[in-house]
């Protein structure tokens, strides 16, 4: 089976005089054809939270990129490191975003669901002969869910045989594991392009297989 992750840093505003939207949006889908790399990945979610941040009676209960300290994201990829996985992330250059997507629910959700459209089309499962299983963070409302779903399902359906079952499942961060490290992982690729920090990216880089630019 496949297992896909996909996350986003970053945010979908665009009022850059009265507020300080970011200036880009990454989304990131981690890929695995590997169940043990998806065990593998609990694990370390697990391992790290007790390990590194609910060692004084904290409750955290999911790995965040923007909150992590960079000894603690370096101590969970050391669990998962030699795992069979790969990342693709494609960051949106808000700036240059066309006026009629910027404003309204519609189009902002129009212009994500591109650029997650964008991320998945890359990634190499023509030939799959299992299901594939695309796990989203489960944010937004029924409509935007509905309308993301149809979308994606139509571009993957178009890859694959017809009798490959493809499901799509809108999951809480903190009882998915695999969301918790596509996160880490999402947020190191947008502190890249956001800041020119790579710090962190660096300790990953031989792991993402696709890290483009739109507009």
């Amino acid at each position: 089976m496949w297992h896909l992750y996909l996350d986003e840093s970053g945010d979908l505003g665009f009022n850059f005089r009265d507020k300080h939207p970011s200036s880009f949006l990454t989304i990131a889908v981690l890929a695995t054809s590997h169940r043990e790399t998806v065990d593998r990945i609990r694990v370390a979610v697990k391992r790290t939270l007790k390990n590194k941040i609910n060692r004084k009676r904290k409750n955290e209960q999911e790995l965040k990129g923007s909150s992590t300290t960079i000894e603690v994201k370096r101590y969970f990829y050391r669990i998962i490191k030699d795992c069979t996985f790969a990342v693709y992330a494609v960051t949106l250059n808000k700036i240059r975003v066309y006026d009629e997507l910027r404003k309204g629910a519609q189009g902002k959700n129009r212009l994500y669901n591109y650029i997650a459209r964008l991320v998945l089309e890359k990634i190499p499962f023509e030939s799959a002969k299992e299901p594939i299983e695309l796990i989203v963070d489960k944010s937004k409302g029924r409509q935007a869910m509905e309308d993301f779903n149809s979308y994606l399902q139509t571009q993957l359906a178009s890859r694959v045989h017809p009798s490959i079952p493809i499901n799509i499942h809108h999951r809480d961060s903190r009882a998915e594991y695999g969301l918790s490290a596509a996160d880490l992982f999402c947020w190191g690729i947008f502190r890249k392009h956001e800041r020119g920090d790579e710090e962190w990216f660096r300790e990953f880089a031989d792991k993402v297989f696709l890290d483009e630019r739109y507009l």
